[in-house]
Protein backbone atom coordinates (compact mmCIF):
# COMPACT_ATOMS: atom_id res chain seq x y z
CA UNK A 1 0.00 0.00 0.00
CA UNK A 2 1.42 3.23 -1.16
CA UNK A 3 2.40 5.98 1.54
CA UNK A 4 0.39 9.04 0.62
CA UNK A 5 1.22 12.65 2.16
CA UNK A 6 -0.29 15.91 1.10
CA UNK A 7 2.40 18.68 0.58
CA UNK A 8 0.61 21.49 1.19
CA UNK A 9 2.30 24.96 0.26
CA UNK A 10 1.43 28.74 1.97
CA UNK A 11 1.19 30.54 -1.05
CA UNK A 12 -1.23 30.02 -4.62
CA UNK A 13 1.12 30.29 -6.83
CA UNK A 14 0.90 28.08 -9.93
CA UNK A 15 4.77 28.29 -10.34
CA UNK A 16 5.42 27.65 -7.09
CA UNK A 17 3.71 24.39 -7.43
CA UNK A 18 5.38 23.31 -10.12
CA UNK A 19 9.03 24.41 -8.62
CA UNK A 20 7.91 22.31 -5.52
CA UNK A 21 7.39 19.37 -8.09
CA UNK A 22 10.62 19.77 -9.44
CA UNK A 23 12.45 19.52 -6.41
CA UNK A 24 10.68 16.80 -5.45
CA UNK A 25 11.16 15.09 -8.50
CA UNK A 26 14.82 15.76 -8.00
CA UNK A 27 15.15 14.65 -4.31
CA UNK A 28 13.03 11.47 -4.99
CA UNK A 29 15.25 10.86 -8.04
CA UNK A 30 18.42 11.37 -6.07
CA UNK A 31 17.33 8.77 -3.45
CA UNK A 32 17.01 6.11 -6.75
CA UNK A 33 13.29 6.35 -6.60
CA UNK A 34 11.95 6.44 -10.16
CA UNK A 35 9.22 9.22 -10.56
CA UNK A 36 6.13 9.44 -12.31
CA UNK A 37 5.23 13.36 -12.29
CA UNK A 38 1.11 13.37 -13.29
CA UNK A 39 -0.17 16.81 -14.95
CA UNK A 40 -3.01 18.13 -15.09
CA UNK A 41 -3.25 18.09 -18.93
CA UNK A 42 -0.94 18.59 -21.86
CA UNK A 43 0.01 22.16 -21.43
CA UNK A 44 1.07 21.62 -18.04
CA UNK A 45 3.00 18.69 -18.85
CA UNK A 46 4.92 20.67 -21.81
CA UNK A 47 5.10 23.43 -19.03
CA UNK A 48 6.75 20.69 -16.48
CA UNK A 49 9.20 19.50 -19.27
CA UNK A 50 10.80 22.67 -19.53
CA UNK A 51 10.48 23.87 -16.23
CA UNK A 52 13.00 20.72 -15.49
CA UNK A 53 15.21 21.04 -18.03
CA UNK A 54 16.11 24.79 -16.70
CA UNK A 55 14.88 23.91 -12.79
CA UNK A 56 19.18 23.38 -11.40
CA UNK A 57 21.86 25.05 -13.82
CA UNK A 58 24.44 22.93 -12.18
CA UNK A 59 21.82 19.90 -11.74
CA UNK A 60 20.20 17.80 -14.44
CA UNK A 61 17.03 15.95 -13.84
CA UNK A 62 17.14 13.29 -16.84
CA UNK A 63 13.24 13.09 -17.46
CA UNK A 64 11.04 12.77 -20.68
CA UNK A 65 6.99 13.13 -21.74
CA UNK A 66 5.58 9.92 -21.21
CA UNK A 67 4.91 9.70 -24.96
CA UNK A 68 8.47 9.87 -25.88
CA UNK A 69 10.49 8.47 -23.26
CA UNK A 70 8.28 6.46 -20.91
CA UNK A 71 11.53 4.61 -19.26
CA UNK A 72 13.22 8.10 -18.35
CA UNK A 73 14.11 8.17 -14.53
CA UNK A 74 11.64 11.02 -14.17
CA UNK A 75 8.98 10.77 -16.38
CA UNK A 76 5.60 13.32 -17.24
CA UNK A 77 2.48 12.49 -18.12
CA UNK A 78 -1.00 12.70 -17.23
CA UNK A 79 -3.17 8.71 -16.39
CA UNK A 80 -0.59 6.72 -18.43
CA UNK A 81 0.37 3.46 -16.82
CA UNK A 82 4.03 3.49 -15.64
CA UNK A 83 6.38 1.23 -17.00
CA UNK A 84 7.93 0.93 -13.25
CA UNK A 85 6.05 0.37 -9.81
CA UNK A 86 7.10 1.20 -6.92
CA UNK A 87 8.53 4.66 -7.41
CA UNK A 88 7.41 7.90 -6.43
CA UNK A 89 4.19 9.43 -8.31
CA UNK A 90 3.59 13.13 -7.58
CA UNK A 91 0.20 14.45 -9.01
CA UNK A 92 -0.38 17.91 -9.90
CA UNK A 93 -4.07 16.61 -11.46
CA UNK A 94 -7.21 17.31 -9.44
CA UNK A 95 -8.15 14.25 -9.09
CA UNK A 96 -6.64 10.79 -8.09
CA UNK A 97 -4.52 8.88 -10.29
CA UNK A 98 -6.32 5.76 -11.86
CA UNK A 99 -2.38 4.00 -10.73
CA UNK A 100 -2.22 4.39 -7.68
CA UNK A 101 -1.59 1.01 -6.65
CA UNK A 102 1.50 1.28 -8.75
CA UNK A 103 3.56 3.30 -6.73
CA UNK A 104 5.20 3.15 -3.45
CA UNK A 105 4.72 7.02 -2.42
CA UNK A 106 2.32 9.33 -3.79
CA UNK A 107 2.45 13.17 -2.84
CA UNK A 108 -0.45 15.38 -3.67
CA UNK A 109 1.39 19.31 -3.85
CA UNK A 110 -1.96 21.44 -2.59
CA UNK A 111 -1.68 25.07 -2.74
CA UNK A 112 -3.75 28.09 -1.14
CA UNK A 113 -6.44 28.23 -4.66
CA UNK A 114 -9.56 27.70 -3.59
CA UNK A 115 -10.24 25.41 -6.37
CA UNK A 116 -7.71 23.02 -5.79
CA UNK A 117 -7.46 23.48 -2.11
CA UNK A 118 -11.36 21.71 -2.36
CA UNK A 119 -10.34 19.18 -5.11
CA UNK A 120 -7.37 17.69 -2.53
CA UNK A 121 -10.00 18.03 -0.20
CA UNK A 122 -12.13 16.10 -1.48
CA UNK A 123 -8.89 13.79 -2.84
CA UNK A 124 -7.75 13.41 0.81
CA UNK A 125 -11.31 11.66 1.55
CA UNK A 126 -10.92 9.58 -0.76
CA UNK A 127 -7.86 8.18 0.18
CA UNK A 128 -9.27 7.37 3.51
CA UNK A 129 -12.46 5.58 1.92
CA UNK A 130 -10.23 3.49 0.31
CA UNK A 131 -7.80 2.64 3.11
CA UNK A 132 -5.13 4.66 3.00
CA UNK A 133 -3.88 6.59 6.04
CA UNK A 134 -2.95 9.98 4.08
CA UNK A 135 -0.81 12.62 5.95
CA UNK A 136 -0.35 15.99 5.90
CA UNK A 137 3.25 17.80 5.40
CA UNK A 138 3.45 21.51 5.97
CA UNK A 139 5.99 23.36 3.48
Amino acid sequence: MPRIEFYVLSSSDAQGRLRAACQLALKAWNAGMPVFVRGSDEAQCDELDEMLWQFKAERFVPHDLHRDAPLSPVVVGIDEVPSTEQGVLINLGSSLSPNVERFARVIEIVNQQPELLNACRENFRSYRQRGYDPKRVEL
